[in-house]
């Protein structure tokens, strides 16, 4: 009789209700991506605990083992194949075990679910919304859970919740003496790679490194770099930052800069990100994955979180966290939300500001940038609105009046302008040796004028989208109707205005439809003639740039223009054989299109100049037979 009195009640049992089943399926078997989710789940509810501890503490110390260290602690079994997962936190009632684990109907997840029901709908996971329920992952990998658990109050009694994660759970009273929570997954038999310590600590590192407590595996901690995103700027030192841009980018050098931005107010979040010295191998590349975490609260969400910084700025490495976040119910995947926008605006504008800094401030390190990222950075024009007039101040190009390693913006150029110039003068080429050999340079080099050299591919692209830098058009080089004031060609003579017209009319008889005009040139100096764009054409970078996306692109016409005061062309206007003019306007022709690397015939050009040197020399040789 006396056994009877005092031997333990049994467990309670408790029914999941037919709604939770079926929600309690879905968690289980299709809401997670993948199954290591559920030990950060696990760790950040560890973690929320001991937060509320910690909180209470401040004003009331009265609790049940007021000076147990604060920290989670993980243990594995291989031969038992258990995961226990155990934190010092403050525990949970009876209340807390129907309420917040023995269901999950909290925060009107039933009620949804019963609408859905009522209409007909799925339920569909990416719908539920953030209710908390990431206890219930960890049966995605294991076959029965056990919650050992106390409150914090000292009256409380020890508790054991005990689930398959099928219709039923039970609770009953234990003999635990200590605050917080012990949680023992007895793993599924395929599931045994979660008792594997190397294991474990990769998960803790990919998701929970940066939780406020300690976390150890085996007596051994895990989390050992600091959030330090959520330091003060001024408690940060130069050694943190290093290290901490090596674990988030796998970078062997130090960063080039970083921006650490904390924001309050309508949205809140806090930022560290990085610019690296080097361009990454495969920057370009659309399998490229951007190096922007997110957080929320110190967990990890999302790597490559493309959302956050606009495609120009896909370089950039670190992290990004905030407690506005509004996440579907695995916290994987973020809902579309004007946080994100407003995240992202923020950003930009602070990463342009950094810039701006450096290229007044450091001009070293901006030169370094401009080299390693100028082209994505200047790619992003095509679709950057807002900003469009602070990248544009931010682009650098090579110039014919500086060095090979230099690099000059608009507002630098415009400083160096001549009293009378008034446009921006540019030429697209495929690198500085080639632009610097372009007939149609001829007229600025002898003029003192500066000419930009733009010879990375993206400058054939953005440049039609920036026609004026404040009052001034921006012009190239190589447009048929430049407009420019008729200076000293070293005193070179050019042809009367009646033989000019005369031969040109010559010109385009023998060219034909190959052109869109021939005209005398007012930029050469050197050279007998040169291709400028036609009002339909583009400049000879562009047309190599589209042929290289399309090979049945087919070019524009060009204009040709020839320096009356060349010798060649004045030889040609009082030259009596038509035969030999002939072949002369289409070898100067072609020559022209042999400089600008469009020449689609060599052999024809070959063959002719053949023919030149061979009566060239025959006329030599005959000569010194005569003497």
């Amino acid at each position: 009789m006396a056994d009877k009195e005092t031997a333990a009640p049994k467990p309670e049992v408790h029914e999941f209700k037919a709604e939770m089943k079926q929600l309690l399926h879905l968690i289980i078997h299709s809401l997670y991506t993948h199954e290591e989710i559920f030990l950060r789940e696990l760790i950040s509810n560890a973690s929320d605990a001991l937060n509320k501890i910690r909180f209470r503490m401040l004003t009331d110390r009265d609790v049940l083992d007021a000076d147990a260290d604060q920290l989670i602690d993980i243990k594995l079994d291989k031969e038992a194949n258990t995961l226990t997962l155990s934190d010092s936190g403050i525990g949970m009632s009876r209340e807390d075990l129907l309420g917040r684990i023995g269901t999950v109907a909290s925060s009107g997840t039933l009620e949804f679910v019963k609408e859905l029901k009522k209409d007909g709908g799925p339920v569909d996971a990416s719908l539920i919304g953030q209710f908390g329920v990431g206890f219930y992952s960890a049966f995605m990998v294991a076959d029965t859970i056990t919650i050992e658990t106390r409150h914090a109050d000292k009256d409380s009694v020890g508790l054991r919740w005990t689930s398959d994660g099928g219709g039923s759970f039970t609770i009953e009273e234990t003999e635990r003496e200590n605050r917080g929570t012990t949680i023992t997954l007895h793993l599924k038999e395929d599931k045994t790679e979660f008792a594997e310590e190397w294991r474990v600590k990769n998960i803790i590192r990919k998701y929970s490194n940066f939780v406020d407590f300690p976390v150890h595996v085996e007596g051994e901690r895990v989390n050992t770099v600091d959030a330090v995103w959520h330091k003060s700027k001024s408690d940060v030192t130069k050694e943190e930052l290093n290290e901490f841009y090596k674990f988030v980018s796998a970078d062997s050098d130090d960063a080039l800069g970083h921006l650490q931005v904390s924001i309050e107010g309508m949205i809140s979040f806090k930022a560290l990100l990085f610019i690296p010295k080097k361009a990454p191998r495969g920057l370009y590349s659309e399998e490229y994955r951007y190096g922007v975490h997110l957080y929320s609260s110190k967990v990890f969400i999302q790597d490559d979180a493309k959302d956050l910084l606009p495609d120009w700025a896909r370089f950039v490495k670190g992290v990004v966290d905030t407690e506005d976040l509004p996440l579907n119910v695995s916290r994987e995947v973020t809902q579309n939300s004007p946080v994100i926008a407003k995240i992202k605006k923020v950003l930009t504008t602070k990463i342009l500001g950094l810039l701006k800094e450096w290229a007044a401030d450091d001009p070293e390190k901006f030169s370094t940038f401009s080299r390693e990222f100028g082209p994505l950075f200047k790619s992003g024009l095509q679709w950057e609105f807002e900003h469009r007039d602070e990248m544009i101040e931010l682009f650098r190009f090579e110039s014919s009046v500086k060095e090979e390693d230099e690099s000059t913006g608009f507002e630098q150029y415009v400083d160096r302008m001549q009293p009378e110039q008034k446009d921006i003068y540019y030429v697209l080429a495929d690198s500085r040796a080639s632009a610097l050999r372009n007939p149609n340079m001829e007229y600025f080099k002898a003029n003192d004028m500066e000419v930009l050299l733009m010879t990375e591919p993206v400058d054939a692209f953005i440049m039609p989208g920036i026609p004026k830098y404040k009052d001034h058009d921006l012009t190239s080089i190589e447009k048929a109707d430049l407009k420019l004031d008729k200076k000293d060609r070293k005193g070179a003579k050019s042809l009367a205005k009646k033989d000019a017209k005369k031969l040109i009319d010559r010109f385009k008889e023998v060219l034909g439809d190959r052109v869109e005009d021939v005209r005398a040139s007012e930029r050469l100096v050197d050279s007998a003639a040169t291709l400028v764009t036609g009002s339909t054409g583009m400049d000879a970078q562009t047309e190599r740039m589209m042929r290289m996306m399309d090979e049945n692109f087919e070019s524009g016409k060009k204009v040709l223009e020839i320096n009356t005061a060349h010798p060649l062309i004045r030889n040609l206007a009082s030259l009596g054989d038509a035969e030999m003019v002939e072949r002369s306007v289409l070898q100067l022709y072609d020559g022209a299109h042999l400089l600008e690397g469009t020449l689609e015939n060599p052999a024809d050009f070959v063959k002719r100049m053949t023919a030149f040197m061979e009566a060239s020399t025959g006329a030599s040789t005959q000569t010194g037979e005569d003497e």
